[in-house]
């Protein structure tokens, strides 16, 4: 890619079902309302699987750089197990009807060097089909390399500090006090005193979840309550837990509980009842 933005520009995404994708910015930047950033620093893989709802944030820039998508299943072509499955280690990458996984390794003068090789292929025909798809292989690794050095533990995570812990703590306990209008993810890292990023890696290490995966549970398992309680509408549970869209708040409680949200309120306990 090598265009520009004219205007500052803010992108609405539906939920929907994604592709397995490796993004690296040279020039530009994307944020997301979750507090994930592509570009300034950072490149973004996207694993395959549901994408949440949430908007984009584009300044008024130039981007240049590769977006690569492509089938999960690729991987197990790419990087196979002995009985030609998913790597282990990948399977995040992989959710099928899940919650897609978002991580945001840090650019590297490496990666940028084979962008900037696969912005500039030299070559034509066959040989350029053959040169891109190593380049891709290569850059696919590069970004991988940090995520299955810290799986392996060949890179123990930071130790964090007891003042850091606390805050992450504090944090989801605002969560837990307004499930229904939570605040963004850069805005509870500054409710707490931390950047959002170590907000972001220290509740995984902590909680072993993501925030918005946590939020969501949490949501989910209020709403089931309110339903087995009766005397209540699916539309407006879907309200109360801060779903204005009953599809959405739908698609998410069968996700989280194999059943739809009147099928619960009916009394149904789970798919094979």
């Amino acid at each position: 890619m090598d265009y520009k933005y004219h205007d500052h520009v803010i992108i609405g995404c539906s939920e929907c079902e994604h592709p397995l994708q490796f993004g690296v910015l040279l020039s530009g930047s994307t944020i997301d309302e979750y507090g994930g950033k592509v570009g300034e620093g950072y490149t973004c893989i996207s694993g395959s699987g549901i994408q949440r709802q949430m908007s984009l944030k584009i300044p008024q820039t130039r981007r240049v750089g590769v977006d690569i998508h492509m089938d999960s299943n690729v991987l197990k072509t790419f990087f196979p197990t002995a009985d030609g499955e998913i790597l282990p280690q990948l399977r995040l990458l992989a959710k099928g009807d899940d919650w897609q996984t978002l991580v945001y390794p840090e650019i590297t003068p490496t990666i940028q060097g084979v962008v900037q090789q696969i912005i500039n292929c030299p070559y034509h025909g066959v040989t350029k089909r053959m040169y891109l798809q190593a380049k891709v292989l290569e850059l696919m690794t590069l970004q991988l390399t940090p995520i299955l050095a810290y799986q392996e533990g060949l890179q123990p995570s930071p130790r964090l500090k007891s003042q850091t812990i606390a805050r992450i703590h504090h944090a989801r306990e605002i969560l837990h006090s307004d499930l229904e209008n939570p605040p963004l993810l850069v805005e509870l890292a500054q409710m707490v005193g931390i950047s959002d990023r170590t907000l972001r890696h220290g509740f995984q290490e902590l909680f072993g979840t993501t925030v918005f995966r946590y939020l969501t549970d949490k949501r989910m398992e209020w709403a089931e309550n309110l339903l087995r309680q009766g005397n209540i509408t699916v539309a407006e549970v879907a309200h109360q837990v801060g779903y204005c869209e009953q599809g959405r708040f739908a698609s998410a409680f069968k996700r989280r509980f194999g059943i739809i949200p009147s099928e619960c309120l009916s009394g149904k306990k789970s798919v094979s009842d």
